[in-house]
């Protein structure tokens, strides 16, 4: 799929907006990564609001299914995202210990998957781009694992101030080469 010229013409003549964005979250990215604690509480709100309103949301749908079994599963499964929405912002270090080894575990199994993956598709050229890829994946949650759980201080908020940096000068990047 192409963009057409019209487009083209649209984004070109934003590029600045693009850029200053990008300025303005690598500036955030270089704050969290200033205060690696702060930026790790912040994600745990953020992950324990998303929850608590999910949870809300489905408690509320529960009350709408009419049969019993469902209104049984849905309040159940409600019940438990808005508790976990709540533990969230009462102990939001606990929290963050469990996102951490639960973000570890995530690496590791996604690393093994990657690895086999790649090694299934060995009669192609570029398979050991997959396993690489795997490996290092497998390695990056390795080390979240032994160090757990003290980096559950800083670990989230690291991979917070990493994204948010990388988004902006990727933003930066597309901004100055759609001006041209």
């Amino acid at each position: 799929m192409t963009l057409d010229t019209v487009a083209r013409q649209t984004l070109s003549s934003k590029w600045g907006w693009f850029v200053a964005l990008g300025v303005l979250l690598v500036m955030g990215g270089g704050i969290a990564l200033a205060n690696l604690f702060a930026a790790t509480v912040v994600s745990v709100f953020y992950v324990g609001a998303i929850m608590l309103v999910a949870g809300l949301l489905q408690l509320g749908h529960a009350f709408r299914v009419k049969d019993w079994k469902s209104v049984f599963y849905w309040g159940l499964a409600g019940l438990c995202y808005t508790v976990a929405g709540i533990f969230a912002f009462l102990n939001p270090l606990l929290a963050s210990a469990v996102l951490t080894l639960i973000m570890g575990t995530a690496l590791l199994v996604a690393g093994l998957f990657r690895i086999w993956s790649g090694f299934a598709l060995r009669p192609i050229k570029g398979w050991g781009w997959i396993a690489l890829g795997g490996l290092v994946t497998l390695l990056a949650g390795l080390i979240v694992i032994a160090g757990w759980p003290v980096n559950s201080l800083w670990i989230l908020g690291l991979f917070l101030a990493i994204d948010i940096t990388m988004q902006g000068l990727a933003l930066i990047a597309f901004g100055v080469l759609a001006k041209a």
